[in-house]
């Protein structure tokens, strides 16, 4: 029986595991990499290995940044007053893309799922309260989280928890201008800017 050499069998095994990789694709990225020249390898393993050294997160916002706190947070020309709630750091630069939001975000690092054993504690949400604590004036918070099961959840429990200790903020909820179960990173400009004109409070 022919059997792949292990280097090119272990890199299938790795592409694999990738989300949205099935065995096929890896196969093929595995024998497309086989084909190219050194210098396109060592360009692309060096990408790899500086992924983790070269990427951090904001202690503010907590999305992914290269210098902490981010250009976003550090824009005075923000409004630091309009708070755009996302479950990851994809969501904040589909929203960031429309050019149309001139707010500040705050990832939360994911949505409530009990099933898969995430709860309030490994969101974000503690560090939220924490942001509109503070004397400088929040004014909005704009729950942006996906129209999923997951997302629906994690919007009314945000909701709950800022009106108890907040009642005087605006807490608002991105309008049905993307589709049940869609992810924000795949919507297009126009489907986001509608979502966002069209929030209301809740």
């Amino acid at each position: 029986m022919t059997r792949l050499p292990s280097s090119i069998q272990k890199l299938i095994n790795e592409f694999s595991r990738l989300p949205g990789i099935g065995p096929k694709t890896a196969q093929r990225l595995a024998f497309y990499l086989l084909k190219k020249d050194s210098l396109d390898l060592e360009s692309l393993s060096g990408a790899v290995a500086n992924l983790k050294q070269n990427v951090t997160f904001c202690s503010i916002c907590h999305n992914m940044v290269e210098t902490d706190p981010c250009s976003v947070c550090t824009d005075e020309r923000r409004d630091q007053g309009l708070i755009c709630v996302v479950e990851e750091p994809l969501d904040a630069l589909a929203i960031d893309k429309t050019g149309n939001f001139k707010g500040v975000f705050h990832v939360l690092g994911g949505v409530l799922n009990p099933l898969e054993g995430v709860g309030p504690e490994h969101l974000k949400i503690d560090s939220l309260v924490a942001r509109v604590s503070r004397p400088d004036a929040v004014r909005e918070i704009i729950i942006a989280t996906n129209p999923s099961l997951e997302g629906e959840t994690t919007a009314m429990h945000l909701q709950k928890i800022l009106k108890q200790q907040f009642p005087q903020l605006v807490i608002t909820r991105i309008a049905r201008g993307l589709p049940m179960g869609g992810d924000l990173e795949y919507a297009d400009d126009i489907t986001l800017t509608r979502a966002m004109e069209g929030r209301r409070e809740i």
